[in-house]
């Protein structure tokens, strides 16, 4: 019955066309900030990706636009086509004479889309025109583009809301548009609180006028993908909206989302390569210096997580007993989750993850399993911390340990004439080498991680090749103030991979310490150093 609905909602959509406007109406959101060279990138990885239409942006808003254009003219685009945007003509100009105008066709784009008010009460107040100019402005600015050759789309900005208050006109916009030769109308659901009944009427209604129609929706009621999904059955073509659902107020329709289901679950191929999803998603994320959202659908870190220990023994059995589909269609991984809600089946299943193939019924598996929920009642989280929870492996099989740390100590000197100074010496024995070294550094843990390091290298040379990607700390009790216990999570990279470790207590630089010893032991198991020692598993740090 599933395939039957399929099929026919891949019937009924046909080919529809992805327009991204990530570089020019995902940049009005908050925190959402591109460079000129990010924005050159994201083009290049939104064609290798294959999205139909590119919205560069505003070349008549702005220097940085503009100048995205001309670089863009020795740019070959293998898949997309890209498009300009701009208002039309205004008031008291001539389309040859609009500076505006000017600028967009220097542009040089094969698509133009202007952005045309559809609300009777906008044209009145927000552009202070009458009714009547503002279809002129329409007609003449879509009647210039299309004699220079250029496929016109016009957005219908505020669309649902002028079909609500004066239906009449809203129409008359979109009809005007259409005898000046408009190659697509786009509804756009401006204010982001249409519901989808009304999505559907007003498609069908605007196919009437003889050309293709798109949706542009708006997620302020959570609503952007649903009411893209019902314009599509409607009968729309294009879709409009942005990577990771970037955009002004709660942002645009995610076209990740959106994407990935048109195309897995409904059949309907818009992309030539759907597991490049993920990449693209996190791609765009680093390129504007934004953490990925673990929860996103389809391309989160948690999208294909299991954490309960029900659910990691029904997955490692039949992953399709709780996964909706195969995470690497979308270029995800499925992830199992360690935490005091995990069964024998997480820990297993996380070994695994690393290459080290675990008996359930070890003895050894239990024990770690229990000693682990014991360190998450003290405050460590090992969701995440993958890393830590092989170092506690390691440990409860009774596995030689690389090095043995006996002291370390950490303090901060301010001076008043040379600012603030972190010191930190360290103790470690490795085979029957005591071995002492300290360092500065820009804090405590930057000190104590220098520390370690000279104290190791001799022993373990590829230590050098790790570093400190990230540094996380959390207050677990903030009612107890300086005395709650923390928990810090750091993230490690050698240039190959990234892994993470934790530490807690209620010492933070002990916690940091607990933290920095995992990851770098970590490195070395990854490594398949042999150590150097055979002493007790547990690893003993004193503070002085």
């Amino acid at each position: 019955m599933k395939n039957d609905v399929l099929s026919s909602a891949s019937q009924v959509m046909g080919e529809i066309q992805i327009y991204d406007c990530t570089l020019r109406d995902g940049t009005q959101g908050e925190g959402f900030n591109l460079s000129l060279e990010d924005k050159l990138e994201i083009a290049k990885a939104l064609d290798a990706f294959g999205m139909t239409y590119i919205e560069g942006g505003w070349p008549g808003s702005n220097p940085k636009d503009a100048r995205f254009f001309e670089a863009m003219k020795d740019v070959k685009l293998e898949h997309s086509r890209l498009a300009a945007f701009s208002f039309t003509r205004q008031k008291g100009f001539t389309v040859e004479s609009d500076p505006n105008l000017q600028i967009l066709l220097a542009a040089d784009t094969p698509v133009v889309t202007f952005v045309v008010k559809a609300w009777d009460k906008h044209v009145t107040q927000a552009l202070g025109i009458t009714l009547e100019q503002n279809l002129e402005a329409v007609d003449d600015t879509v009647r210039y583009f299309k004699s220079l050759g250029r496929e016109v789309i016009l957005d219908a900005e505020l669309a649902f809301a002028g079909f609500r208050h004066n239906a009449d006109y809203a129409l008359a916009v979109l009809e005007t548009a259409v005898r000046a030769g408009a190659d697509c109308l786009v509804l756009c659901d401006t204010l982001g609180d249409v519901m989808p009944e009304e999505v559907t009427a007003r498609v069908q209604q605007s196919l009437k006028l003889g050309v293709p129609v798109g949706i542009h929706t708006h997620n302020d009621l959570e609503m952007a993908i649903a009411n893209a999904l019902v314009a599509v059955r409607a009968g729309a073509t294009q879709v409009q909206g942005t990577v990771n659902g970037v955009g002004e107020r709660t942002g645009n329709m995610n076209l990740i989302s959106f994407v990935g289901l048109l195309q897995a679950k409904l059949g309907v191929r818009c992309v030539p390569d759907l597991s490049k999803l993920t990449e693209l998603s996190r791609f765009v994320d680093a390129r504007a210096n934004r953490t990925p959202r673990n929860e996103q659908p389809l391309v989160g870190a948690s999208a294909f997580a299991h954490k309960g220990g029900m659910h990691a023994s029904a997955v490692n059995k039949d992953p399709s007993l709780y996964e909706h589909m195969n995470p690497e269609v979308v270029g995800n991984s499925r992830r199992v989750l360690m935490s005091d809600l995990a069964g024998r089946s997480n820990l297993v299943a996380t070994a695994a993850s690393f290459g080290l193939l675990l008996d359930g019924k070890d003895p050894a598996v239990a024990s770690a399993i229990t000693r682990l929920k014991e360190l998450e009642d003290e405050g460590f989280s090992f969701e995440g911390a993958d890393a830590s929870v092989m170092m506690l492996l390691r440990a409860t099989r009774g596995e030689p340990e690389f090095f043995k740390p006996l002291v370390f100590r950490a303090h901060i000197d301010d001076f008043a004439d040379f600012g603030t100074e972190a010191e930190a010496s360290v103790q470690v024995l490795v085979g029957d080498t005591r071995e002492h070294a300290s360092a500065l550094g820009d804090g405590p843990v930057n000190a104590l991680d220098k520390a370690l390091r000279i104290a190791l290298e001799r022993h373990y040379p590829s230590i050098a090749q790790v570093e400190l990607t990230d540094y996380k700390m959390r207050v677990l009790e903030g009612s107890r103030g300086t005395g709650s216990r923390v928990r810090v999570l750091i993230e490690f990279s050698d240039g190959r991979s990234r892994w993470t470790t934790v530490g807690a207590g209620v010492n933070s630089i002990k916690a940091s310490f607990i933290a920095l010893v995992d990851g770098l032991c970590f490195k070395l198991v990854q490594d398949g150093v042999p150590p150097k020692t055979l002493l007790e598993p547990q690893v003993q740090v004193a503070q002085v």
